[in-house]
């Protein structure tokens, strides 16, 4: 059975790790497989350890899913140089898996938990970690117009870094408003988030966490039929 890796890229915040590890629990278990997270920065353990822990378990391959949801540098060049790290170590076969986007189903996700978390909400402000990429960031706005089509409330995106015509602390207090919801597109927690946190005047959703954890299958299982008609 293939085995499945979560690579996230990690976070100095002492939460971040187990909220992780939840979403990779929650897909494993989905998809019937041993899943293990992994990190490229930060926390523990790297890709090659979780990979030669899978094959010491006695595995031959996994799919790694990066839970990132830009294509920028993380995704174009740290996540394939650390695919080709731990196989040379472990000999493990790793099939690389898309991360996860900000196309429709990510969305619906996070339109589902804003219209839970604050139906009444007169605006939204999606709040991302944010990239330098300005191709990514351009894409996270249009992530933000799909989640507004979907909840029909007006949405504002906010990068906590980057780039963006609003961005970090001084994009955060031209829009705080105790009517307005703060939806952050993050996997778990993180200093970036706490930050906001300390702002905010209106509600703040959690963390995506385990909701993603069908998004995480879908790759899994995209990756998993590709290899397989390559062979």
């Amino acid at each position: 059975m293939t085995a499945l890796i979560t690579l996230s890229h990690g976070s100095r915040h002492p939460g971040a790790k187990p909220g992780v590890s939840e979403l990779t629990r929650a897909a494993a278990r989905q998809l019937g497989v041993t899943g293990i997270d992994a990190h490229l920065e930060f926390d523990t353990p790297d890709l090659t350890a979780a990979a030669r822990v899978l094959a010491e378990r006695g595995h031959s391959r996994a799919v790694v899913v990066p839970t990132l949801f830009t294509r920028a540098f993380h995704a174009t060049h740290d996540v394939p140089e650390a695919i080709a790290e731990a196989t040379a170590e472990t000999g493990l076969e790793l099939i690389s898996a898309a991360g996860l986007g900000q196309g429709r189903d990510v969305a619906a996700v996070l339109a589902a938990r804003a219209l839970s978390d604050a139906p009444r909400a007169r605006r939204i402000i999606l709040y991302p970690v944010g990239t330098s990429n300005e191709k990514a960031a351009g894409k996270t706005v249009a992530l933000g117009r799909d989640v507004e089509k979907l909840t029909g409330i007006s949405v504002t995106t906010v990068p906590a870094t980057g780039h963006g015509e609003l961005v970090g602390a001084d994009g955060i207090a031209a829009v705080a408003d105790e009517n307005a919801h703060l939806l952050p597109l993050f996997v778990t927690r993180g200093l970036l988030l706490d930050r906001v946190h300390r702002m905010w005047p209106g509600s703040i959703s959690a963390p995506l966490g385990a909701d993603l954890a069908h998004i995480v299958g879908a790759r899994y299982l995209a990756a998993q039929s590709l290899s397989h008609a390559k062979v």
